[in-house]
């Protein structure tokens, strides 16, 4: 750990925010868990604040998701009025996992790339 409290050894979760063609794409890497799940939910709200028309949150290079991660993404999407709008794209097969383990399978739309879910209809 660094003097910071930061790990110097891991990924920063938000590796990139991006505006493409009307969507906000949040993209997060590495490990997402409870120690970095506050600038998380830090970027996702900043996003949402600029009311676009849809969020897509990027997980292709995500290598571990945890419970608290995914409240992340759940209270992030309450964000939205049209919750529809918050879309998941390019998740591993770990992070896929932990999305149907935890059912959230079932309220997100999930994408097999950003490309995807910026045409996909919201």
């Amino acid at each position: 750990m660094s003097e910071n409290g930061v790990d110097p050894l891991r990924a920063k979760p938000v590796s990139a925010v991006d505006s493409v063609n009307g969507a906000i794409v949040v993209r997060l890497a590495g490990e997402l868990d409870l120690y970095n799940a506050h600038e998380v939910r830090d970027a996702l709200a900043d996003a949402a604040d600029t009311r676009p028309e849809r969020i897509v949150v990027d997980l292709s290079q995500v290598e571990f998701i945890d419970s608290t991660a995914l409240g992340v993404l759940i209270e992030a999407r309450t964000k939205l009025a049209n919750r529809r709008a918050f879309l998941l794209a390019s998740p591993g097969i770990e992070t896929r996992r932990a999305l149907e383990i935890s059912g959230l399978d079932r309220h997100f739309g999930i994408h097999e790339s950003v490309d995807d879910a910026v045409a996909a209809r919201v």
